[in-house]
């Protein structure tokens, strides 16, 4: 029967494709990825408020510290919130800056806005909604809960799946946390695992007004299209809104694609207008810098030698801007370049697979161990994930061999006794570079959900700076320190051994997982 369940997702009809125009990159500009700033807005801040984390540990003590520090906003977009010790600790940190803005004066206009997926969030009777009605009780005015609802599971479908497996038709799988002018970016999610011994990237932008306010705006755009938690545990649209799973698909997805789009579109304006206005002010007799000239030079913001390009991947709604940057990325990379891509499940599009199967850098491609995996010993056909996984990869690594491409192309795989491996992103060595020019953090792992049934978000950071490209590339360094070259080898270990009804149903399911 289980089985069967699993197999359910399949009944979901396809979601129409929009085909986004082609780009190319643009040879002229302060760095050759400024062909990005054509699809997304382009913020340039200064490398010296990047901050790379290492560590969980590190990760959530910083969510902490920022909660209680927060003077104007909290916002929170995760999969999840989960229900153990650490996560009341931070769900207490909310209460506690929370009663602070009430009774100082200082920050009376603290707000809270937390955004998670509502069936990851409705799991179980104590859940993610249950850990925040006491915040919502309390504080009516100042907090807002919303739960994302993918419009594609409706009807007969939403009636027949599971709770443990209705989140395989799509979810809300951004991973931003906001406080103040300061964002973290990251692929973990809320949850004691994330904070302790499950190893994910994590990036602090620090003082970086507009980089939060877009985000912000990104995860209040999607807040406006989500159900709404009430004091009660019930949910609720926003008045005038269409219901994602009741109300007419097409005009619900058409009302989110618009949403979204405005935010990208008016921050893409403001950038641009900003830019051109920085440019002028920067030539000689400039009335602007005479003007600054004026006042103390203290005042001046430093030029620009890092930039953070917001990409953003939504095909339910028709937005697909990470999946064009990524494959523009991957197609453009020169021989001798290095792309370094990780992933916590390994299962690429075919299109990534083709990209990196047939273009001219050198790949060195991370992904979890079985043993790593963040399925690895659960109950049911979800404790064959792992085996599925391995499938996928022995399959690729056999394409691989076969075109004669292993010195090019090297799989390595995450092996940390109590660790699991959530970590996604890619950095980019430019041939005959040492350190990373370009790297992409968020919630993406490449995979056919990420492309085409999930919300996700991840930012490209583009850095001429070498004391940040040095942060990047010790980044890249740890984790891969922890893993191993596949090899034909690899695939004969015992716990390597694939059982036939996994061969059979992997081709079958794996656009789901």
């Amino acid at each position: 029967r289980s089985s069967w369940l699993l197999l359910a997702p399949l009944l979901t009809p396809p979601v129409p494709v929009i085909t986004a125009p082609p780009c190319s990159l643009c040879p002229e500009g302060a760095h050759r990825f400024q062909w990005i700033r054509n699809l997304v807005p382009e913020f340039g801040i200064c490398s010296s408020h990047v901050k790379v984390l290492s560590s969980p540990v590190e990760f959530y003590e910083h969510l902490k510290v920022q909660i209680k520090a927060a003077k104007q906003r909290v916002v929170m977009a995760s999969l999840y919130l989960g229900t153990g010790i650490l996560e009341q600790e931070l769900v207490d940190c909310l209460e506690e800056t929370l009663e602070k803005s009430l009774q100082a004066k200082s920050s009376p206009d603290l707000r809270v806005s937390i955004l998670l997926d509502y069936t990851r969030g409705s799991r179980g009777r104590k859940n993610s909604r249950t850990m925040l009605i006491p915040l919502l009780q309390r504080f009516p005015e100042k907090i807002r809960v919303s739960l994302f609802h993918t419009p594609n599971l409706r009807g007969l479908l939403r009636l027949l799946i599971p709770e443990r497996f209705n989140e395989t038709i799509g979810l809300q799988h951004i991973k931003v946390y906001v406080f103040d002018d300061n964002v973290i970016l990251s692929g973990a999610n809320l949850s004691d695992l994330y904070f302790t011994n499950r190893q994910d990237r994590y990036v602090l932008l620090q003082d970086s007004p507009e980089i939060a306010d877009f985000f912000t705006e990104l995860v209040d755009a999607i807040g406006d299209v989500s159900l709404q938690l009430q004091q009660d545990d019930t949910v609720q649209m926003m008045e005038g809104m269409v219901h994602p799973y009741q109300g007419d698909k097409v005009a619900y997805c058409e009302i989110a694609n618009r949403r979204v789009m405005e935010v990208i579109n008016s921050a893409r304006t403001r950038q641009e207008l900003l830019h051109t206005k920085t440019f002028h002010s920067s030539h000689p007799g400039s009335s602007l810098l005479s003007e600054q000239g004026s006042q103390a030079s203290g005042s001046l913001k430093p030029e620009p030698d890092t930039w953070i390009y917001p990409l953003i991947q939504m095909k339910p709604f028709g937005i697909q801007i990470d999946e064009m940057v990524t494959e523009t990325l991957l197609t453009e990379a020169e021989r001798d370049a290095r792309i370094y891509l990780t992933t916590g499940y390994f299962n690429l599009t075919q299109a990534y697979m083709d990209l990196i199967l047939g273009t001219r850098a050198e790949y060195r491609i991370l992904l979890a161990s079985p043993e790593v995996n963040g399925f690895f010993g659960a109950k049911g056909v979800a404790g064959a994930i792992p085996a599925a996984y391995v499938y996928i990869e022995h399959q690729f690594y056999s394409e691989v061999c076969y075109l004669q491409q292993q010195e090019r192309v090297q799989l390595h795989e995450y092996s940390r006794a109590g660790w699991t491996f959530h970590a996604k992103g890619l950095w980019l060595y430019l041939a005959g570079s040492d350190l990373p020019c370009l790297t992409l953090i968020g919630s993406p792992n490449f995979g056919y959900r990420s492309v085409h049934r999930d919300l996700e978000a991840q930012v490209a950071i583009v850095t001429e700076n070498k004391a940040l490209q040095q942060q990047l590339h010790q980044e890249q360094e740890q984790l891969y320190l922890c893993s191993g070259v596949v090899s034909t080898s690899t695939f004969e270990q015992p716990n390597r051994y694939v059982k036939l009804w996994v061969k059979l149903v992997t081709p079958l399911i794996k656009n789901f997982f």
